[in-house]
């Protein structure tokens, strides 16, 4: 196979596809990867380390997309990108397609064989893929809204941590899982008030028992969320259904309730968010106001820490871009939690998340292949 690793054009998306560790991999495997020139900078690896993995580099990304029959990347490609689709192309990339319309139907009409990061489900189960930058996600979720909670951003002016003599500020979470648990440990770290809110029970229970009671755990239901939300200084919107669109958890109508100043970070945003008066913002202009409130929606926090979220992301996701540069789609039919990645296939919804979403027509990947 021959695997293109184009660089990111996002904004402010500094993480790259593949590192030089995993370029020796696929070549060592017997494929050829070709790499753009500078995809790797921003992550800090340069084109000479790529060559020196095995690689052969690229002036221009047309190139790596024409000669590549597998395109690894980050991001979902962008609009500018779209041309690039062909029939039979493999991309493994995340793509959040519950959120975006229009590149599912460019997939889609192009009959790209589109492998999701964050559908691939384990062998023992969970979301391998996604879980790296969930983790980042999460730890950032925190750092960021502290940062968004001072003043000369147009927040509350308050310090998560407090000072002896004042209190501590307040921190709701929406959703125990990956994110919300490590948006959990740096809240509980820096001292502040934390309350986690989530529909499963046993979760609760299980982050009541790890943070040894230093945390509120409450059901998720609309009264608890409108009474937590009316006391936060900082609320993280958590919240994820694989492959599907993200609940609005947070309304317009709770914004009221809130005390002005407050921030609300959305990591859910790629999904179209949990707080209904979400939209996707950027690194460059990263937070926006409605009613007082302060909303950071960032679609792309990691890119930020994007060594960090590079070697994270690398480590997750090489197993599996070995097996569909070995076998392509056939990989999918041999490994179910692969299968359950195939978002696209020969102009077909193969994920039923998508289609519910979108109300495209849903085919079973199963039948396909």
């Amino acid at each position: 196979m021959i695997i293109g690793l184009p660089k990111e054009i996002k904004n402010n998306e500094f993480r790259v596809g593949l590192t030089p560790g995993a370029v020796s991999a696929y070549v060592q495997a017997g494929n050829t990867v070709l790499v753009e020139q500078g995809a790797g900078l921003g992550s800090g690896f340069t084109d000479q380390e790529y060559v020196e993995a095995g690689a052969q580099i690229e002036a221009s990304a047309a190139e790596v997309w024409a000669k590549a029959g597998m395109v690894v990347k980050v991001k979902e490609p962008i609009e500018c990108e779209y041309k690039y689709f062909r029939e039979g192309l493999l991309l493994y990339t995340y793509l959040h397609l519950a959120a975006d319309e229009p590149l599912t139907r460019a997939l889609l009409d192009a009959k790209v064989t589109a492998v999701a990061y964050e559908t691939i489900v384990g062998r023992e189960g969970g979301l391998p893929c996604l879980a790296p930058m969930s983790e980042i996600a999460g730890r950032m979720a925190v750092q960021e809204g502290a940062k968004y909670l001072e003043k000369t951003y147009g927040g509350r002016g308050v310090l998560l941590a407090g000072v002896p003599g004042v209190e501590k500020g307040n921190v709701v979470i929406l959703g125990g899982g990956n994110v919300g648990t490590n948006a959990c440990k740096i809240a509980v770290g820096m001292g502040a008030n934390v309350t986690v809110l989530d529909v499963n029970l046993r979760r609760l229970a299980y982050l009541d028992d790890i943070f040894d009671k230093r945390i509120t755990t409450l059901y998720s239901s609309r009264d608890n969320i409108q009474k937590a939300v009316a006391q936060a200084d900082l609320v993280v919107g958590a919240v994820l259904l694989p492959g599907r669109a993200a609940p609005k958890l947070l309304r317009k109508e709770d914004l009221p309730l809130m005390k002005p100043g407050a921030v609300v970070v959305d990591v859910a945003v790629d999904q179209g968010g949990c707080v209904e008066t979400t939209h996707a913002t950027t690194h460059d202009d990263p937070v926006f106001i409605v009613d007082g409130v302060v909303h950071y929606c960032v679609a792309n926090m990691p890119g930020a820490v994007a060594r960090t979220s590079t070697l994270a992301l690398g480590n997750a996701t090489l197993s599996y871009g070995l097996e569909l540069a070995a076998k392509g789609v056939a990989a999918c039919k041999e490994d179910k939690g692969l299968l359950a990645g195939l978002n696209c296939y020969d102009g077909k919804c193969t994920f039923p998340g998508v289609a519910e979403a979108l109300k495209l027509e849903y085919s079973d990947p199963a039948a396909l292949i």
